[in-house]
């Protein structure tokens, strides 16, 4: 084979000509191009990251209005609901009536029990001579002992069967008092469970009421933000759609258990009084007295540098570009990103990737976008 191919690259070589000196020292292989350039240090291109209006990120985070009291309503007696006389949003004052069940049904439960009762007090008379005729008959040793028995066993049940009647007649009259939901306080209805016509069984939720004068908004926030807070932080809060709702909330309690999805626990704010915004509102809130706008950079940018947090800015002159470390102040992490408080202007070009790998005044090649 090599006998084959050793003539054809000799023509080859032949066709380039003579090789002269100078042309010997143009003619380089690829890899040996590779390797000068190498050992010429050319500037190795960076990951960074423009600090623009796009990576500023609200401090604020959303959150909703919700009541502290709220009760789900319910009737306490079977029935088939015929009226709802409120909707989702509605409010309502107490002693309201917010629905009611067929009276008719409760009505007939009432009927059937009493006559039920009136059948019980009759065989209780009758169970009644029926044992005293046989007490009679005993003293004169004309009935035996077990039939006496039996007669006062009778008598017993049919006593029991009338107080059993009677339980009934009352539980009756009861559940047809219960044919009305009249609201316990002042409030808005939060949510509608139930619709007319349908038949519920006792505990059957129909509405929500939630109490108007003890709102509170809901947030959730990632847990390396809450350790940074204060007990009893006061934030801002305003809602999302009108800045000019402003109001104040101060931390009343935090739930215990994280989100193991989102890794946040969730925040109730006790809002300050003569607040306007409604329950279920769209809010956000920031910590008071910060502003509501800063800029972050992924976690992966910033290094550590005598103890203080650095990163690497790019100053790009021509053709030419070279790395910093600047320091900056850093604020709570979230989902990946750190926010900067101090240090860094917007227009910044930041390297978020290999930080760990340059040198003060290094050169640097062209940007690459992550």
């Amino acid at each position: 084979m090599i006998a084959r191919t050793l003539p054809a690259v000799l023509a080859a070589l032949a066709s380039l000509g003579p090789i002269t000196t100078g042309s010997a020292a143009a003619f380089q292989l690829p890899w040996a191009i590779a390797d000068e350039a190498a050992a010429a240090g050319a500037p190795r291109p960076v990951v960074t990251e423009i600090v623009s209006d796009s990576d500023i990120k609200a401090r604020s985070v959303p959150g909703i209005v919700a009541a502290r009291n709220q009760v789900t309503l319910a009737f306490q007696t079977l029935g088939r609901l015929v009226a709802r006389h409120v909707e989702l949003g509605d409010d309502v004052k107490a002693g309201e009536i917010l629905a009611e069940l067929d009276p008719d049904d409760l009505e007939d439960n009432v009927r059937a029990a009493s006559a039920a009762l009136d059948a019980a007090e009759v065989q209780l008379s009758t169970t009644q001579a029926t044992a005293e005729r046989t007490r009679a008959l005993a003293q004169r040793n004309v009935a035996s002992t077990a039939q006496l028995e039996k007669a006062e066993q009778a008598l017993a049940a049919a006593a029991a069967a009338v107080e059993q009647a009677r339980s009934e007649l009352i539980r009756a009259r009861d559940a047809e008092g219960f044919a009305q939901m009249a609201a316990p306080f002042d409030g808005v209805i939060s949510s509608v469970l139930a619709n007319p016509g349908a038949v519920l069984n006792a505990g059957d939720a129909v509405v929500q009421l939630s109490a108007q004068d003890s709102r509170e908004a809901v947030i959730d926030l990632p847990e390396a933000a809450l350790s940074e807070m204060k007990d009893a932080a006061v934030f801002t809060v305003w809602q999302d759609d009108d800045p000019a709702t402003e109001t104040r909330g101060t931390i009343d309690r935090i739930e215990p258990l994280a989100d193991m999805a989102t890794r946040t626990r969730r925040v109730h704010l006790s809002l300050e009084q003569g607040s306007h915004l409604r329950l279920g509102s769209l809010i956000r809130a920031r910590l008071a007295g910060e502003t509501d706008i800063a800029m972050t950079l992924p976690e992966q940018a910033v290094f550590s540098r005598d103890g203080q947090a650095h990163v690497w800015r790019v100053a790009r002159q021509g053709d030419q570009a070279t790395v910093a470390a600047v320091p900056v102040t850093l604020g709570a992490s979230l989902q990946g990103r750190v926010f900067v408080n101090a240090g860094l202007e917007q227009g910044d070009e930041v390297v978020i990737r290999g930080v760990n790998s340059l040198n003060e005044g290094q050169q640097v090649g062209e940007r690459v976008e992550p």
